[in-house]
């Protein structure tokens, strides 16, 4: 493996890993989703406001930071879906922008708009940004209208407009929708985001009726995950996939994503173990147990990596064209240079650094929350 293939891999594994903290990270999203599912009066509200309060900046963070690594490694994807899809990621951005406004402003003196106007911002944005976002994503595995010119980037810099990538629908994203499958995995990350928020909460609150509320919701939103994420799984490794030939061609192949598991053992494993650590995280949360946060977040994170290592790696298009086959997008086809990439490797070496402040914040700000607070 040369520098620049070794490369394109590794900036895809931190992309991927980006991507399954920030699924876990949803956790905040899915709790706000059930504000009033859970909480009855406006104490239980605040209670569950005051809670996810702690964390959501770091959902925020890890998704500009997702894009951020997105456009730097890989930017022809960055400027094909960000750029062509634009319907679908400017949605994404507003219910995480009105997200941030409610809990900036949700319990300011002199609130003209009152306190369930903002209350409905983060129902809103626990609803839709998980369902959107899994929406999204599907489409790295289901592919999307685009066609790309690769003839253009060599006029890139000349002065005038070049058009590297086209979408071919006036619809820019949101005819990923109109794909059962792409519904399907929108429709679990939603419903995992909101068992993920179950168990957060009842780790994060005190003992009393909340708690115990929060708990029986957490077995109805984990089933209704197993619901729509096993067939979503099963479509996908009874799929038909695309693949990168070494003369540059995009080739099909039938079950390619079950081939990717046969010659990269080490995913089957990691999504093996990621599966059985959500399962029983539903275990213990149906017990009621503190810990079901910790095995549910690990499982995430375990199986969203696997998957998207398993749409980047050993040659996979990880975006197909449903236009133009020879437009989609691998990892070799669609990254940065070797200078850019080699570039921004020495500055990754920093994550370790950030990951530890991050659970230093954490743990700082991880105790029960009392009614008192």
């Amino acid at each position: 493996m040369d520098t620049l293939n070794f490369l394109q891999h590794y900036w895809w594994f931190l992309i991927a890993l980006l991507g399954a903290l920030l699924v876990f990270l949803l956790f905040v999203q899915g709790g706000q989703a059930l504000f009033y599912t859970l909480g009855r009066t406006e104490e239980e509200r605040s209670a569950i406001a005051g809670s996810l309060g702690r964390k959501w900046e770091l959902t925020f963070t890890t998704l500009v930071t997702f894009g951020g690594a997105f456009f730097a490694s890989f930017p022809l994807f960055y400027s094909t879906s960000f750029g062509g899809a634009i319907y679908v990621w400017l949605s994404i951005l507003f219910c995480f922008v009105i997200q941030a406004v409610a809990y900036e402003y949700r319990r300011k003196p002199a609130n003209i708009l009152g306190n369930k106007t903002f209350d409905i911002f983060l129902i809103l944005n626990g609803a839709l940004g998980p369902l959107l976002l899994g929406t999204a994503v599907s489409t790295l595995f289901t592919g999307a209208q685009f066609s790309v010119d690769r003839l253009n980037l060599a006029n890139v810099g000349e002065g005038a407009a070049v058009v590297i990538s086209q979408w071919t629908t006036p619809w820019h994203g949101l005819d990923a929708l109109a794909d059962p499958r792409n519904l399907l995995l929108g429709l679990a990350v939603a419903f995992l985001a909101m068992t993920l928020g179950c168990q957060y909460l009842m780790n994060d609150l005190a003992e009393g009726e909340l708690r115990r509320r929060t708990a029986r919701n957490m077995r109805l939103h984990g089933v209704l995950f197993l619901l729509f994420f096993v067939p979503w799984l099963l479509s996908l490794l009874l799929a038909d996939g695309w693949r990168g030939a070494p003369d540059g061609t995009i080739v099909a192949e039938p079950y390619a994503y079950l081939h990717n598991l046969a010659a990269m053992p080490y995913l089957a494993v990691a999504l093996a173990a990621g599966v059985a650590a959500v399962l029983w995280s539903l275990w213990k949360g149906w017990q009621g147990c503190r810990c079901a946060i910790w095995f549910g977040g690990a499982g995430t994170v375990l199986t969203v990596l696997a998957l998207l290592l398993l749409a980047g790696w050993n040659d996979t298009v990880y975006y197909p064209s449903l236009t133009d086959p020879q437009s989609s997008l691998t990892i070799a086809n669609s990254s940065s240079s070797l200078f850019t990439l080699r570039t921004m490797a020495y500055v990754s070496l920093l994550i370790p650094f950030v990951v530890g402040y991050i659970a230093y914040a954490w743990r700082a700000l991880s105790h029960p929350a009392t009614h008192e607070e």
